[in-house]
C-alpha cells in the first residue's frame, strides 16, 4: 500500500502528519512525500524522516501548484 503526502510550505505540521502515518498498525507501507518546491524547511524535515525509515521516499520538484 502506498500513502502519498503532498507538501508545500508546511514545516509546522509535516512532522505530525508523517508521525501519524508511521503510527498506523499496518506496517507494509510505502510513504511517498512529494515536495512541490517548498521555500521553508519542509523538504529538510521530510528528508530527516526518510533517512531514518526506508519506507519513506521524498521527491522534490519545482513548484507546479495544485495537481
Amino acid at each position: 500500500m502506498s500513502v502519498i503526502i503532498p507538501v508545500y510550505n508546511v514545516e509546522n505540521n509535516i512532522s505530525y502528519c508523517i508521525e501519524s502515518v508511521l503510527r498506523q498498525t499496518y506496517k507494509n507501507l510505502e510513504i511517498l512525500i512529494i515536495d512541490d518546491g517548498s521555500t521553508d524547511n519542509s523538504y529538510n524535515i521530510c528528508k530527516k524522516y526518510a533517512n531514518n525509515d526506508n519506507r519513506i521516499k521524498v521527491i522534490h520538484q519545482e513548484n507546479h501548484g495544485i495537481s
